[in-house]
């Protein structure tokens, strides 16, 4: 990492806003398992939000919004950089759009904005089997497990909701709602700021990393939802593409960008904490 004590010391503070079953942490386990620590190291100040696991993106949203504004009243904060991975893409995505006030950039790591095929199978499967109430509930204890696990304060869980916003359909309708930062093309680049707010997105397009990490086995079975696209295990390259697309095809899966687990990604490859200071560094050196 680089030494220096400001390297990553942006003008607003940075917010990580977990994807769907996320969490701040679980004892040693964390979500953003390093990335606090890497981007404080460097002057940046760093929250972790704590929305629910599992919801509607607007839900999750608002969640987040009201976590900003009880930030901004107790320390004094005037605006934010959200940085959000899978689902937390577009709930940070929906507080820029309806407070851009608060939001001086928006960074989207994995995040599924043209939605999920694997999503798409999945509600598929349950509509066809007539099980989703039964799937629904199943994952909503498991969600609120999680939360009761991390600290994090009781949350309405909606696992089903959560599905939906991520299907091809369910993020076709959000983004006509929440359109800033869309890509004018498929696979193209939106516009980078729209009513004051940066957008940036990253993405991976690799699955099978590291034999030693248990979650590579579970997405390599999601990937095969793409059909041979290229993906991450969950999301497809192309629907991570969000404002100025910084690098979409990272040699990481969907857990690898998050530094997941305890670190294991594959050999040679980018070290996602050194990605996240370099993302803090551009938003310094632009004022943000």
């Amino acid at each position: 990492m680089l030494a220096a004590d400001d390297y990553t010391k942006t003008r607003y503070p940075i917010v990580l806003v977990h994807g769907l079953f996320g969490f701040d942490a679980v004892g040693p386990f964390e979500y953003w398992y390093g990335v606090a620590p890497a981007l404080s190291s460097g002057g940046a100040t760093v929250y972790t939000s704590q929305v629910s696991a599992a919801n509607a993106t607007e839900v999750r949203g608002e969640q987040l919004l009201a976590e900003l504004k009880r930030l901004q009243a107790t320390y004094g904060h005037t605006r934010f950089n959200l940085v959000g991975h899978s689902h937390g893409g577009p709930t940070a995505r929906y507080v820029a759009s309806v407070a851009p006030g608060l939001v001086a950039s928006v960074t989207t790591v994995g995040a599924p904005h043209a939605g999920s095929k694997v999503a798409d199978d999945l509600s598929k499967a349950l509509e066809t089997t007539g099980t989703s109430s039964r799937a629904g509930a199943v994952f909503d204890a498991f969600a609120s497990l999680i939360s009761r696990l991390s600290g994090s304060p009781a949350l309405p869980q909606s696992s089903i909701s959560a599905m939906r916003s991520l299907t091809t359909s369910g993020m076709a309708d959000f983004n006509t709602r929440f359109p800033a930062g869309k890509p004018s093309a498929s696979c193209g680049q939106g516009a980078a700021t729209v009513n004051g707010v940066r957008y940036y997105s990253i993405g991976g397009a690799s699955v099978l990393t590291n034999a030693l990490d248990p979650s590579d086995t579970l997405l390599g079975l999601t990937s095969l939802s793409f059909k041979g696209a290229a993906n991450d295990g969950l999301v497809e390259r192309c629907s991570s593409h969000w404002g100025t697309v910084l690098r979409d095809d990272y040699p990481w899966n969907h857990a690898d960008q998050i530094n997941h687990a305890f670190g294991l990604r594959g050999w040679f490859t980018p070290d996602p904490l050194v990605v996240y200071r370099a993302q803090a560094n551009r938003l310094k050196n632009a004022g943000l």
